[in-house]
């Protein structure tokens, strides 16, 4: 071995404290930045990735089988512009009820209208990803798509209009990332779904070569039903809406994921940067003996890049192993919200973060290392030698050093008088002055802890906004009680509901404290451009926790509220008017207000609708009640069960449902807001663990004169107060100032507004405790070193220099 490859391997042998320090900062700055890449790279383009590798379908086309030969359908795949195609699948619309062991929705109740398809799994087109449960093995089973399964897996559901009334158990959920049916069965399934007197249809899927726009869609449906008798094409379904859903989702992840990237790509260069400067400078004294021995500047500087690489390689490493590793459970979350996506990390991120981590390290330790190179061997042992308190003076004494430098040794020699003046124990004023030893090396250390701070206020932050989001776009599904209807078991489903007799039963019902009711209408709204479900409320809705991004809730007749996606489809504000339609009958409205919705729901208030003196389905209604507080809600809704079950009802308690977005988004950002602050704090461990070595012959000197080990605790934790403080009162308004960046541009992503309730979330009780996690921070990143500069014994400490 050469003597550069033995100083390099003494270096990082004689330093293991320091080396194991840098070998964990590296890591968990190189674990947070492969994740978030990782991550953003996730959430760019999700539903293509998926529709390649599962091989979607364009169009899903059903046919009437009595309108075409199978030879004229089969021909079909040969019309211009189409380039694959799969099938046939006999496919059949029903109408189902939930089975008795059904939860959400309550049994018996009646369930959408789905077309169940008969296939394999695998297929030329549509591959089916198997999510939950498993694939059906024969007749009574059923796959729902995963995300718009209206049971859980093992809850069955009945069709009681069938022969035989047949009964089908949910067996697994499945990705479709062509939306291809509601549910598959078994082939041989269909015969027991099948109407007395009507014949399944035929399904084919078809990719197009050109199919990327609607208008492009547009043409290859008319070419399809221009290959085809007429009448044969029954129903065409694209690919675009679930294409428009997977898209929308995953742009609401693309902002907050790049804020902590970029929080976490800054801290990291920062911490690296002291880290590895740090061990450097620390060794000024032996690259003086270096030189000594005739080493030549590049040679110190390449022995000193050569130490700082070594364990930066290790920690890279297992940086890189540990961010795929994290990436599994956290990816796994994401793809299941984004509906697709990556599973892992892809190579060229695990090849792209570590080169360049390893290229900062590297710049980093050159710049001190040449530096420290071209100081003459006499002024590098001097330097080295001299106690940091006195290194000031030293380096005046040094030849060639900038007259400039004593303006500032005077000014920090004034804070230090200062601080020596203040009326506090003698440790904590010289922890408090430690600082100023290293003012760089603190300020560096202190900017990451402002990073830390700013991304645990934006975590913070982005978890309460979420939450209270969640809480809006979930208002329709409040209440502590819901009735709804019809359910199985009544002697007859009325035909309509008879709503004041269930509101004057909820009404007596003791412990009732508001109530409401709501149904979609068949109401139309004049020149929509859009499809708007107009919802008719009546009661009390004031206590729902419906959200308004702007304007007020209804009043009464003539006004209604709306969703940001009607205001965007037919170009309209709050203030505006619209008009009511239903069977030739019009009636105007006043817009007062933008709620709070995902969908393009127009709400009013049921009086709004008299003059157009339409009718609702009775079995779409449902009531969402509001118990007084101390109100026993089991007993409640078995009360109100009983009185509303002759109605056609049935009562149940309410329940939370969990959005799998929101739940994604946060633990992505609490993951990713882990790991900043164990890199903050492990740079704060780095710097004070330096300044703490440089001054051990001043602990030895200070243990002599009788300082305890608890006072030498509280003069190291005291060191990093100051700046844990200052880093909080910084960190904090920065990470506000994100929060409020990144929320609304994540509504936008989401075509939703942000209410002002939901991003003024930082109250005083939330701010308070954040300004003093990056006091916090700080300390807990001091505790080691505190530990063992107590623990150090007197005579090693006067001994070591």
């Amino acid at each position: 071995m050469s003597a550069l490859g033995k100083v390099v391997r003494a270096g990082v042998g004689r330093k293991r404290v320091q080396t194991l320090v840098m070998v964990l900062t590296t890591m968990a700055s190189v674990t947070a930045c492969v994740l978030a890449v990782g991550l953003l790279v996730a959430a760019r383009g999700p539903y293509q990735r998926s529709f390649a590798d599962q091989h979607g379908a364009h169009l899903n086309v059903l046919y009437d089988p009595a309108a075409a030969s199978p030879a004229q359908l089969a021909a079909a795949a040969h019309a211009p512009g189409v380039t694959a195609s799969a099938g046939p699948y006999a496919a059949v619309t029903v109408q189902p009820r939930a089975g008795e062991d059904s939860s959400i929705p309550p049994p018996g109740s009646p369930l959408p209208a789905m077309t169940l398809v008969g296939r394999a799994q695998d297929g030329p087109l549509d591959g089916l990803r198997i999510t939950m449960g498993r694939w059906v093995a024969g007749p009574g089973e059923v796959v729902f798509p995963d995300g718009r399964s209206p049971l859980a897996v093992g809850e069955s559901l009945r069709f009681p209009d069938l022969p035989g009334q047949p009964t089908l158990k949910v067996v697994g959920l499945a990705s479709s990332v062509s939306w291809s049916a509601d549910g598959w069965v078994a082939p041989e399934q269909l015969a027991g779904l099948t109407a007395p007197g009507t014949t399944p249809a035929a399904q084919y899927l078809y990719r197009f070569a050109h199919a990327g726009t609607d208008a492009e869609l547009e043409a290859d449906h008319a070419a399809l039903a221009a290959a085809v008798p007429a009448g044969a094409l029954t129903r065409a379904t694209s690919y675009r809406p679930a294409q428009q859903e997977a898209d929308r989702t995953a742009s609401t992840f693309v902002p907050f994921v790049t804020a902590f990237g970029v929080l976490g790509l800054a801290m990291s260069v920062l911490i690296i940067g002291v880290v590895v400067s740090g061990a450097v400078t620390a060794a000024t004294r032996r690259i003086g003996i270096l030189k000594s021995l005739g080493f030549t500047p590049a040679q110190v500087a390449r022995a000193y890049v050569g130490q700082a690489l070594i364990p930066a390689g290790i920690g890279t490493a297992l940086g890189v192993l540990g961010g795929n590793l994290l990436a599994v459970p956290v990816l796994g979350i994401a793809r299941k919200a984004l509906r697709g996506g990556l599973l892992g990390i892809p190579l060229w991120v695990d090849l792209a973060v570590p080169a360049a981590a390893l290229a900062a390290v590297a710049g980093t330790a050159l710049v001190p290392a040449l530096r420290a190179g071209r100081l003459r061997t006499v002024e590098a042992l001097a330097v080295g030698r001299t106690a940091p308190g006195g290194k000031q003076a030293a380096a005046r004494r040094a030849p060639g050093r900038a007259p400039g430098r004593a303006g500032a040794a005077g000014l920090l020699a004034g804070v230090r008088n200062a601080i020596g003046r203040l009326p506090v124990p003698r440790s904590l004023s010289l922890g408090l002055a430690s600082p100023l030893n290293r003012p760089g090396r603190s300020a560096t250390t202190g900017a990451a802890v402002v990073l830390g701070t700013a991304g645990v206020t934006l975590c913070v932050g982005l978890t309460l906004s979420l939450g209270l989001l969640q809480d809006g776009l979930e208002a329709g599904r409040a209440g502590e009680v819901v009735v709804q209807a019809p359910i199985e078991g009544t002697t007859k489903p009325p035909e309509r509901v008879d709503e004041a007799a269930v509101a004057r039963a909820i009404a007596a019902r003791p412990g009732t404290r508001a109530w409401y009711s709501s149904v979609p209408t068949p109401v139309a709204v004049a020149g929509n451009t859009g499809r708007s479900e107009v919802v008719a409320f009546s009661g009390d809705a004031s206590w729902s926790g419906y959200q308004l991004v702007s304007g007020r809730w209804f009043r009464g007749a003539g006004e209604v509220v709306v969703g940001a996606a009607y205001l965007r489809a037919n170009q309209a504000k709050v203030g505006d008017t619209v008009t009511l339609t239903d069977h030739g009958r019009t009636t105007p409205a006043t817009i007062t207000g933008e709620v709070l919705t995902t969908g393009d729901f127009v709400y009013v208030d049921r009086a709004t609708l008299a003059p157009l003196g339409g009718t609702v389905a009775a079995e779409a209604i449902s009531f969402r009640i509001d118990l007084e507080p101390g109100t026993d809600a089991k007993a409640y809704v078995d009360a109100l069960d009983g009185a509303v079950r002759p109605l056609g009802l049935g009562a149940e308690p309410g329940e939370r449902h969990i959005n799998i977005v929101v739940l994604a988004m946060n633990t992505l950002a609490g993951t990713l807001t882990l790991l900043l602050s164990v890199v903050a704090g492990l740079g704060v461990l780095n710097t004070v663990l330096l300044d703490t070595r440089e001054r051990v012959h001043d602990l030895g000197v200070l243990k002599a004169l009788g300082m305890s080990p608890r006072q030498t605790v509280g003069m190291v934790l005291t060191s990093v107060c100051g700046s844990g403080l200052v880093a909080g009162l910084i960190g904090v308004p920065i990470g506000i100032a994100v929060h409020h960046e990144v929320m609304p541009a994540m509504a936008r992503a989401a075509g939703v507004g942000v209410p002002d309730g939901d991003l003024g979330v930082f109250e005083p009780a939330v701010v308070g405790p954040l300004i003093l996690g990056g006091l916090v921070l700080a300390l807990l990143g001091a505790v080691l070193p505190a530990t063992w500069a107590a623990r150090t014994r007197t005579v090693t400490a006067l001994r070591t220099e």
